[in-house]
């Protein structure tokens, strides 16, 4: 049975990819420190299959990888610290932690016997210099050269701990890809996140002053998690992605916040006004990727509607979070 490790295995997309990987007979390795994945009930279902195991690991200490087998066929390397609100909180951390965490598992993919591919998560957020600076296209192709924001600015530690990650996967002489999410959403990705937060608010709405929504005239396109993992999963098996870079998420349609929010309305079925508020400092005003060389890569382009996948998102925090007052 072929095996795979998903470092960050309890958070939001390393549990829905482990999900997909167990249906499909793999044996699946979580690792995670519990410091931002949930230990939640769909966690707990997840590790009730024979084929999966969860390891709670700290992955700060290079040794701790001796727990871990050398035997994997792939390698997801999710952890790191994420969220706006960490990253301007502690930036020197952000630069130390997701570069050594990153340094301590290629060393220990070096070591594996039967690895075919090591996966890398980027960020969409390293377009965000070129955005800043430059005239970027939009859709914009992985090609895009890259160019950093202040680096006195904290937020600036994020996208830079992921572009020396690139750069480190690229130079590790390791079978590498590397992928730079955009805007994945759906069911358990916290609430610290536009849908879920509009959802919530929208749901719990007592008056019909309206929804208010940040920065309602940026534009986003999204993708649904199913539809995320799919791609992923055809990512690692795919000998065209080898020594690649690629982006995950959906190129259309590109809709402004307001539209999401309007969205919002009609799947929680309230009906009040969008009260647009101040947009969101360091947020781009428009990110969408070009999807054309991961599609030609996989096979498989993004096939949930977004009214459809915020719907479903709402139905899972409808049933887990908010009726249930749940984490």
């Amino acid at each position: 049975m072929e095996k795979v490790l998903i470092t960050g295995g309890a958070g939001f997309i390393g549990l829905h990819l482990a999900e997909i990987f167990q249906k499909r007979g793999f044996a699946v390795d979580l690792v995670d420190n519990f410091s931002r994945g949930a230990d939640d009930e769909a966690l707990h279902h997840l590790i009730s299959f024979p084929n999966v195991r969860l390891f709670s690991l700290d992955l700060m200490q290079p040794k701790i990888t001796e727990k871990l087998d050398d035997d994997y066929t792939y390698i997801f390397h999710l952890a790191a610290i994420i969220g706006v609100a960490n990253v301007l909180r502690q930036p020197f951390e952000v630069l130390r932690k997701n570069a050594v965490l990153l340094l301590n598992m290629l060393d220990f993919a070096k070591r594996q016997k039967k690895m075919e591919r090591f996966l890398f998560a980027s960020t969409s957020e390293v377009y965000a210099g070129t955005l800043k600076y430059f005239d970027m296209p939009i859709p914009t192709p992985e090609t895009t050269p890259l160019a950093v924001t202040d680096l006195t600015s904290a937020r600036t530690s994020y996208m830079l701990s992921k572009i020396y990650g690139e750069a480190l996967c690229n130079a590790s002489g390791l079978p590498v890809t590397s992928f730079r999410p955009h805007n994945i959403y759906g069911p358990r990705m916290g609430m610290s996140h536009v849908i879920p937060e509009l959802l919530k608010k929208a749901y719990f709405a007592q008056n019909s002053k309206g929804l208010e929504v940040y920065s309602t005239e940026h534009r986003r396109t999204f993708c649904y998690i199913d539809d995320a993992v799919e791609i992923l999963f055809r990512a690692a098996q795919a000998q065209a992605c080898l020594g690649q870079t690629i982006n995950l998420g959906n190129q259309s349609p590109e809709v402004s916040m307001r539209e999401v929010g309007e969205i919002v309305l009609k799947v929680t079925n309230k009906k009040m006004p969008i009260i647009p508020l101040p947009a969101t400092e360091g947020s781009p005003e428009r990110r969408c990727p070009d999807m054309t060389k991961t599609t030609s890569l996989v096979g498989y382009q993004a096939k949930t509607g977004l009214e459809e996948g915020i719907q479903k998102t709402f139905d899972w925090y409808k049933a887990h979070v908010f009726d249930k007052q749940g984490a």
